[in-house]
């Protein structure tokens, strides 16, 4: 309903400016109508609470002001066409209520559009009379493990919100890079490399010579003799000095271990269906002694007891004095800090030395917020971020077990994600086999497995992002596959509940994935069922509550595109299949009369279309049957 909200503010704009000139000036710009989603649905779609802030520079009462303001609309006859006549509630709010016909025509040309009305940013740019010009790239930064290590639970929320994040900004037409900013250099790899040469030198020469498990454990072996062995402290040190200065056997055993984990990486992300390009710390090495450089040039460094630092405004430490951002140590060495400032100069800059990004989104836990906003402070004093750029931190809170503490295993581990993704398509995989067996159905073996897999990495996800991101959330493999609720096996059921239609003898057409498919099928089922121009035909308040709710979706894209937060997208999608299954639990659809039967038809396809859209837009595929 974006589109319609768009036009009905501009009237109200224009019916303000009329009704009141001298404010208008006095303000030096159009007056604000302060439109909103009405609260409830008995004040109509829309309510304008503009008259209200008026009432104190007009002196005048709030009412007074309204009344003068809807007739300024009256006289509107673009307004008469979108609006019924409106009404003035309370203290002076304008309770505004859309036209049926206007609904209906809504409903009919996102049946028929590809987008489901959901614009491009291209398309927003013609229409707002902009060049064509190619668009500046946003790069989303997620996911981030470090080379020999697993991945783990505490990877999931940033693996999933980026992926999530990602596809939203590329559905709406944005050039999405999706970084993968692996920890893939540092002192770690000086204690590792001289550990191995001890231990196990094959893995060092010989490709996957030992598996990604046994490394892991050799890397907890390597940080307890750097702890407490002075002398294998300084041999790693060494070490990284010579990695750094390119010696061709630490070189080789560098790549060696990264491309070890890489496949293993590589092998949650295809289960995930996760999409990265990878651009690890490393990347950067090159670019570290330019941000120095710079930050010189600029008067920021400071040094302070042998490190050159850059002091933070507005940040205090316990002593009161400024907190410092360390660029470079005393012994000449860099940190993640000024690993992360040469990545923020590096893809705000121009090519070929740069992205040329003109949006950057960090998606990391909440523990790292103060490390990026001292980062981010540093990049913006020294001018790295052009006029325009936005530089943003998605943080997110902890994964819980159900006792409300960090999620690990009985032994006190940490959870390796492959492992929880095992579990849940294992559980998805015994709760399917158990209904099948009360519900006396066969299904053949390939059918259980592709449910199961489906069902299990969806609750998985749609757990996680149906939650606020800032806040710890508890992990509940019974809740997240429970079939009632906000949760992924619910909304694939709904799914799943209209493509039975079809098999009932609703013709739906052509129910494939994709934004694109899904348009095509939404049109197919048009023609299939009888619907033409004009033919939509609703006049039960349960057809009526369906169409108001499916033209939400736009509204909703555009609130996850600038907020960055999924749950928006997902508290939708319950929302919809919840008054979908009220409408069709309420209103005859196959057993209707014409033209109500077709009608009906379409917006089950226009449910399944949307549904499918949102849900891809989360990284998960449905199902025809379940």
């Amino acid at each position: 309903m974006l589109r319609l909200a768009q036009a009905l503010d501009a009237q109200l704009r224009a019916a303000m400016e009329r009704a009141f000139p001298a404010a208008a000036q006095a303000a030096g710009q159009p007056l604000d109508p302060q439109l909103a989603p009405a609260s409830k649905p008995e004040f109509g779609d829309f309510q304008a609470n503009g008259a209200l802030p008026l009432a104190k520079p007009l002196g005048q009462p709030p009412r007074a002001i309204a009344t003068a303001i809807v007739e300024q609309l009256a006289a509107d006859p673009a307004f008469a066409e979108l609006c019924e006549p409106p009404q003035i509630a309370g203290p002076g709010f304008i309770n505004l209520t859309l036209r049926p016909e206007r609904l209906a025509a809504e409903v009919q040309a996102r049946l028929g559009d590809p987008r489901l009305g959901v614009p491009s940013v291209a398309q927003e740019t013609q229409a707002a009379g902009g060049s064509g010009s190619a668009l500046a790239p946003v790069i989303v930064d997620f996911s981030s493990p470090n080379i020999a290590k697993e991945m783990h639970v505490g990877h999931l929320r940033s693996t999933i919100i980026g992926d999530s994040l990602a596809r939203v900004l590329e559905f709406r037409g944005h050039p999405v890079l999706r970084l993968n900013h692996v920890g893939d250099w540092g002192t770690q790899f000086g204690m590792l490399i001289t550990h191995l040469k001890q231990v196990a030198p094959e893995a060092l020469t010989t490709a996957d010579a030992v598996d990604l498990g046994d490394l892991v454990a050799f890397y907890r072996q390597a940080k307890a003799r750097f702890d407490e062995d002075e002398a294998f402290q300084t041999t790693s040190r060494e070490e990284v000095v010579k990695l750094q200065g390119g010696d061709p056997v630490s070189r080789r055993a560098w790549q060696l271990l990264c491309d070890q984990s890489r496949r293993e990486f590589q092998k949650i992300y295809d289960r995930l269906d996760i999409r990265l390009s990878e651009r690890g710390e490393s990347f950067y090495n090159p670019y570290l002694e330019g941000v120095v450089t710079d930050l010189d040039a600029s008067g920021l460094l400071v040094t302070d007891d042998g490190a050159r630092c850059v002091f933070l405004e507005g940040v205090s430490g316990k002593d009161g004095k400024p907190l410092p951002v360390i660029v470079q140590k005393s012994d000449g060495g860099f940190n993640y800090a000024t690993t992360d400032l040469a990545a923020i100069r590096y893809r705000f800059g121009a090519a070929p030395e740069g992205d040329g990004a003109r949006r950057v989104i960090y998606v990391t836990d909440a523990g790292q917020a103060n490390h990026f906003a001292g980062v981010f402070q540093v990049a913006r004093r020294a001018g790295w971020i052009p006029e325009g750029g936005r530089l943003e931190h998605v943080p997110f809170g902890l994964v819980q077990g159900e006792d409300g503490k960090k999620l690990k295993t009985r032994a006190g581990d940490t959870v390796r994600l492959r492992d929880l993704l095992d579990e849940a398509v294992e559980r998805a995989e015994a709760d399917l086999r158990r209904r099948l067996a009360e519900e006396e159905r066969t299904e053949d073996e390939a059918f259980i497995q592709q449910v199961a897999t489906t069902v299990g990495l969806a609750a998985v996800k749609y757990a996680d992002l149906s939650q606020n991101r800032i806040t710890n959330y508890q992990f509940s493999f019974d809740r997240m596959l429970a079939l009632q609720g906000n949760t992924a096996p619910y909304l694939l059921y709904a799914v799943v509940r209209i493509a039975g239609i079809a098999r009932k003898g609703g013709d739906l057409g052509a129910a494939t994935g994709g934004a694109a498919a899904a348009g095509a099928g939404a049109a197919g089922a048009l023609a299939g069922a009888g619907v033409g121009p004009e033919a939509l035909h609703f006049t039960e308040p349960q057809e009526w509550a369906l169409v108001r709710e499916l033209l939400k979706l736009d509204a909703v894209i555009a609130e996850v595109e600038e907020e960055l937060l999924p749950n928006r997208l997902c508290t939708y999608l319950f929302e919809l299949s919840q008054v979908f299954n009220r409408f069709y639990d309420q209103v005859p659809v196959l057993k209707a009369d014409e033209p109500a039967r077709a009608s009906r038809l379409a917006l089950c396809r226009f449910t399944a279309d949307t549904l499918r859209l949102g849900l891809g837009l989360l990284g998960i595929p449905t199902l025809e049957r379940m």
